[in-house]
Formats: structure tokens, sequence, C-alpha cells
């Protein structure tokens, strides 16, 4: 296959290359920006007020960075965060960035079991907790932890209660005495405060003999994906995959030190750490935490109150923000940008997005957490339906291919097959799991997503669906996609997702999950029958329905669809049996 064949007429494209990459550690690109912008605000924490210009943010760093070494940790051991969206995720990734310690996401709505695993199957030393709150008590389940069969563990720090002073928040620690132990363990506990003081210890010249240990090809994360099945896996990033990432996607966006980007999406994940916050710092621009966890209309207000330009969510946030009356009321004229990733966005939804919140300029990206974590995104000036119809094309330095599942040949264009990637952002590896790092990564570097995908004549990629949500009823292979696309257009219908569910004649059969519009009667099969009859296929109709309040969702935005089948598979076979019966 030839160049101008690969580019004109097969579905390969490789994105530009004329920003060059950034050889550069997350802390050196902290410090390029504080020295750039030392007094230009970095970081503010709407509900608390409390707030960071570039310089601060730097010290603060270095401060953890100190705390980091003080406390024994050496380069490439591993650190937790287990908490919602606080200030204290940005220090902390960029202080332990500095000191060489990988940072290992945790999602805060994680459990004893699932903790467990994580913080045994990477062997973590340290673990920073979230304070409790209504629904959680984070710092007991941690100790649980400690307490069991987590041997490499060896210290627990417990973050401060917001809006309280930091000292106070734990009266059994102050700042500088020796930290307590979880009952009959070798672990310490102490405060956010107490873990800090111990910088004290640690001279300039320790730190800047550390900090010139570390490279930029080094781990600095640990993103334990949300999957469908099995355990997680512990996806393993350096400073060049996400550095280089978020680089380049806030160049894509145009971000600079006169932006403000409002962040409700969790910092726990892909999309508000790199995306979010590295896009920013790297850019000079101001990064709002609008609540602990999403919240409509704190994310609105507090980019009404900051004049913010760019907004970040999945379609179901922006679904929900746009619901809110404040979406109308306040003042979000200065929003001009933002990202949109999780999932495919509905035409209706982005159209609303540009015309109700002002994101004339807002873009699609997709990715996963193995390839740091975007590989396509559309561009600013792209039209309405490149931004709904597709996930854009390749990012800078990125290659992109589709290729035929079983003979793993790259397709014509047009076709589908499954979209691969290759480029820096391609991770290392799962952590210590090399069979199934060798399932999806192959030889020649390349990322085999498992999504189904064609691309146009421009080299934009469309997502049709996951290879294993593909939907055959009676020989004919249905994209959930198409169908989904279809009901949207119902004004009943706020949001709908397609599964197949087992039958005994046709192999498979459709479901239609739906969520309805406030005030909207539940729809049946036969007024989707009604609805779709003469619009699409008659085997594209589905033949069951089932009504909910929301889908289950993953930490990046996705549905599980896998919940959804396995929970129509079993409405149908009571259905069945009720009818037998």
């Amino acid at each position: 296959m030839t160049e101008q064949q690969s580019n004109a007429e097969m579905s390969y494209t490789s994105g530009p290359t004329d920003v060059e990459l950034l050889e550069q550690t997350l802390a050196q690109n902290l410090d390029a920006t504080a020295a750039a912008h030392p007094d230009r605000p970095a970081l503010l924490e709407s509900s608390t007020g409390r707030s960071w210009t570039f310089a601060q943010l730097q010290e603060d760093s270095r401060t953890v960075a100190k705390a980091l070494i003080a406390a024994g940790y050496e380069k490439g051991d591993r650190i937790g965060m287990w908490s919602p969206n606080v200030a204290e995720w940005t220090t902390l990734l960029y202080g332990a960035a500095r000191a060489g310690v990988i940072l290992v996401n945790l999602n805060p709505a994680y459990r004893t079991h699932e903790l467990t695993y994580v913080v045994e199957q990477c062997t973590m030393r340290g673990l920073v907790v979230a304070c409790p709150d209504d629904r959680m008590n984070p710092p007991r389940t941690a100790r649980e932890v400690a307490a069991g069969s987590a041997p490499e563990l060896r210290q627990l720090i417990m973050l401060p209660t917001p809006g309280e002073p930091t000292e106070d928040s734990y009266p059994h620690a102050r700042p500088g005495e020796v930290p307590r132990r979880v009952a009959e363990t070798p672990v310490e506990e102490s405060t956010w405060t107490a873990f800090l003081a111990g910088a004290e210890r640690v001279s300039d010249e320790q730190l800047a003999a550390r900090e010139a240990e570390v490279g930029a090809g080094d781990p600095v994360n640990l993103q334990y994906t949300s999957g469908t099945t099995g355990f997680p896996k512990g996806v393993t990033l350096s400073h060049l995959n996400i550095l280089n990432n978020g680089f380049h996607i806030g160049e894509l966006l145009g971000y600079t030190e006169q932006d403000v980007l409002v962040i409700p999406v969790p910092f726990f994940h892909c999309f508000g750490m790199v995306i979010g916050t590295i896009a920013a710092v790297s850019h000079g621009t101001l990064s709002v935490i609008p609540s602990r966890g999403f919240e409509p209309v704190a994310a609105l207000q507090a980019a009404a109150d900051t004049k913010a330009t760019s907004l970040y969510g999945v379609p179901t946030m922006f679904i929900a923000m746009l619901a809110r009356p404040e979406a109308e009321q306040l003042d979000l004229s200065t929003l001009r940008t933002g990202v949109m990733a999780g999932s495919t966005c509905p035409v209706e939804v982005m159209r609303r997005v540009i015309d109700r919140l002002h994101m004339s300029e807002v873009a699609i990206c997709y990715g996963m957490t193995e390839t740091a974590p975007v590989s396509t995104m559309t561009r600013r000036d792209d039209s309405l339906a490149r931004r709904t119809e597709t996930v854009g094309r390749s990012m800078p330095h990125v290659e992109t291919k589709i290729i035929d599942p079983l003979s793993g040949e790259v397709v014509p264009r047009g076709a589908t097959g499954e979209l691969c990637t290759r480029g820096y952002s391609v991770m290392s590896g799962y952590w210590d799991d090399a069979e199934r790092t060798s399932a999806v990564l192959d030889e020649d570097g390349w990322m085999h997503t498992g999504d189904l995908a064609s691309m146009d004549e421009d080299g934009y990629a469309r997502i049709e669906g996951r290879i294993k949500d593909l939907i055959i009823r009676g020989g004919e292979n249905i994209s959930p996609r198409e169908v989904e696309e279809f009901f949207y257009s119902h004004p009943d219908i706020q949001d709908v997702q397609v599964v197949g569910v087992p039958d005994e004649k046709y192999g498979e059969q459709l479901m239609a999950c739906l969520i309805m519009r406030e005030g909207s009667s539940p729809l049946t099969a036969s007024d989707l029958k009604e609805y779709a009859t003469g619009k699409i296929a008659h085997y594209k109709i589905p033949a069951y329905v089932q009504v909910m309040d929301a889908f289950p969702m993953t930490v990046s935005g996705k549905v599980r669809k896998v919940e959804l089948r396995a929970e129509g598979t079993k409405l149908v076979e009571a259905q069945k049996a009720a009818q037998q019966g």
C-alpha cells in the first residue's frame, strides 16, 4: 500500500507534526508556566474560595515533593489519591511528579473490595484519603484496608474537611506531631497538614537531586480502567504521554493565559486530570473546580462567576445543565469552547450547547485511558455535522487506522472496522499484567481499541459502536448507535440506549432503554414501532422497551451496556415466564 493510497483510499491518517512534542516532565512544564505567568491565577476551588497563582502552585508542588521525600518515598513508588474533586488533586499531581512518585488515581466510589484490589495490585505505599461525607466514610474504609491484606501500604494521609481550618479538621493530629499508627499495623496515619510539615526536613538541594533523576519517559500516573468485565487494569502513563496529550488539546482549543476553564468532570479520570488540569496548566489557563462532585447548578454558577471561556462534560452532564433554569438565567456569554467526551453527542444536545451555552467552538474528543486519553478530536471550525456525526481526526503526532478485525488489514475509506491508534500517547502497558497488555497492544505499537469505526474521505472517524455491542438480528448486523440517533428525534425521549437481548427466533432482538423527558409518559414498544415504521428498516425497530431513571455509567461517562443487556435479558425472561405461566 503506497502512502498516497493510505491517505486517499484507505482508512489511515496521521496527525500534524508542525507543533513539536514537549520533552519535559510535568514539573518542568509547571515551572515554565510559573516563570512566564507567576502572578496569573492558576487554580480556584469555588466551594471554599481557595485559590492559587501559578507561582503559588509551583511552590506548593515543591512542598508536596519534599514531604514525599521526607516520608521515605523513592522514585517509582506509588501513592494513591482517593477523593472527589478538591484542589489537593492538583498539588499532589505535580508534587508527586516532581519527586518521581507515581500517582494512582482512585474512584471515590470505590468500596473496600475495589480499594484493596488496587492497593495490592500496584503495591501502593501511601494513600491520600478524602474526608467523610453524607454517603461514605473513606478514612474508616482506608483503615480497614490498611489493617487487612495490603502489606506494602505504609501511610494514610487524611485530607481536611472542606471549609474548616486545616489544623482542626482532624483533632487527633497537629502539624509536626508524630503520626499515629493504624491499630495493629505498621501503617502511619496523619493529616495532610502534618504530612506537609515534613517538607521542612528536605533541602532545596535534595529536591533538585531527586528532580534530576526524573525523565519525561518515566511513569507518572496509574489509572485503573473502569472496564465492563473482570478486575480493572492499571494503565501506566508517562510524563510524555499525559503532558503532550493535555498540551495539544489546549493548543487545538486555543487556550491562553486569558482563558478560564470550569472542570466539573472527575480528576480521578483522564478527562479531568489531562484534558482539564494539564491542558490548562500548560497554557497558563485558570482551572476552576466548581464542586466536589458534579452539580449542574454549581458548574453553571462557577462559569458565570468567573466569566469562564471553557466548560467540560460528558453528554449526560450537558443534558443535566441544559435542563436547569439557570442555563437561561445566568450570564454565560463568555463561554466559547469546551470538550464533550465519554460518549457520542446527540445532534439536538450539541445544537443546544452551542445556542444556549454559547459554546460555538466546543470540541468532541475520542479516546481511552490507554491513549492518555485523546486520539482523535474535532477542530474549532468544524461544522455541526462533523461534531455530531464524527469524533474528529487524528491528534498531532498520532496515527489512526481502521482495520478488518479478522484479517488485520486496513479497510477502504467508508468501510467499518476496528479503530487502532499509535503514537506518543499510547500507554507502556497495564501495570504488572503482560498478558492483558499483549491482548490490546501489538508488536508494532498499535493500540487496538475494540471500537467499531469508519473513516471518511477527509480522515474524520465515526464511531459505530463497540465490537462487543454490535447486534446481530437474523443475520443482519445492526449498529446500536444508528438506532439511538434515530430515536433521539422523539420529542418525549431525553436519552436512549439500544442493546441486544437473546431471542430464540432471531438470535438477538433489540431493546430500547429509555429515559423520558420530564412530564412525558412512558413509551411502549408499540409506541416506538408506530413512530419508526416507514422511517427506519423494520428489523432495526426495538421489540422491547425498558424505561429507566438513569443509566449505569463507567467513571469515564460511558454507559455500561453490559449491565443494560443483563437487566434487559432478565426482563425478557420474566415476561416469557409470565406468558407461559
